[in-house]
């Protein structure tokens, strides 16, 4: 049964980049060996393997809302992702906290146009996760626009891996996974064709950050997530413009369970941040983004 919407004046954050890796059925979206390659990467402490009604509890908690999405990668790693449906219906379950988006393997072209379309209108998505390392392809490559188009058509957010990936890092050969598809600039591209479409790119993009900055600073509806690192590391640039130029554009995201918000949290209160911008980061950008206020900048 669902409970109430989202309260935003009642949150202290809204934690737009987290991840749904377990079904229902325990089915992980992840072989052993990236999983294990990742927790040790991002130094994981505690359950690496929570369940969708554990993600809305952890976050209620903590009065937070969070964006949670599996990560289809079914193509390329032979890995079933935790089903879309699962991850609308638990966020229907637990709408109070929970904000739904959807990955789909843009090699199903306009099978994975269908699908989508299906996925806003009748379950509620209002957005869609794309990891190019692990989808293996470049964002601008023509055979994603169909899906794009209909993405950009029902008013729903891009999100982008960029950057390097914990994700097979320390494995061998990197657990074959190729850096080169999550340049940022392949995404200034989409930004540049499909000038409706709100596109976030997520984390700290090492070792693109200036290529980023361009982007969101140049192509109005590009935002930037600072996911995936501790806010300690974030390169000096990041935090300059964060304050200044992109202080409308710049999203909290922890890449929980990797990075849990506290963890997160803890360093951002370090950070050098003016006081009139943290509750933007926190909370009101993404709020705007993702039509939970109307509230002008």
């Amino acid at each position: 049964m669902s409970g109430p919407r989202i309260d935003v004046d009642s949150l202290v954050a809204i934690d737009v980049h987290t991840h749904a890796e377990v079904s229902q059925e325990g089915t992980t979206s992840l072989n052993e060996e990236l999983h294990e390659a990742s927790s040790a990467y991002f130094k994981v402490e505690g359950d690496r393997k929570p369940t969708l009604p554990e993600i809305a509890a952890y976050f209620r908690e903590r009065s937070m809302a969070c964006v949670v999405f599996p990560v289809d990668t079914e193509s390329t790693t032979g890995q079933p992702a935790v089903p879309n449906e699962e991850v609308a219906q638990a966020a229907a379950e637990h709408p109070d906290v929970l904000i739904p988006f959807a990955s789909i393997d843009p090699a199903k072209g306009r099978l994975g146009a269908r699908q989508a379309r299906r996925l806003v209108e009748e379950f509620g998505v209002k957005g869609f996760k794309f990891h190019p390392n692990l989808q293996e392809f470049y964002p601008n490559d023509r055979g994603a626009y169909v899906l794009y188009e209909t993405l950009a058509e029902l008013g729903t957010v891009a999100l982008f891996h960029t950057g390097q990936t914990g994700i097979g890092a320390g494995a061998p050969g990197g657990g074959g996974i190729r850096l080169k598809y999550s340049n940022p600039l392949h995404v200034d591209d989409v930004a540049a064709d499909f000038p409706e479409l709100d596109i976030i790119l997520a984390h700290p993009s090492f070792p693109w950050q200036d290529e980023a900055l361009s982007i969101a600073t140049h192509k109005p509806r590009v935002h930037i997530d600072l996911s995936g690192w501790s806010p300690r590391y974030f390169p000096p640039q990041l935090v300059q413009y964060a304050n200044t130029l992109l202080q409308d554009k710049v999203l909290f995201g922890s890449d929980y369970p990797v990075i849990s918000p506290d963890r997160w949290l803890k360093s951002f209160d370090k950070l050098d941040i003016k006081p009139e911008v943290r509750p933007k980061i926190l909370k009101d950008n993404a709020a705007r983004l993702l039509g939970l206020t109307t509230d002008p900048k």
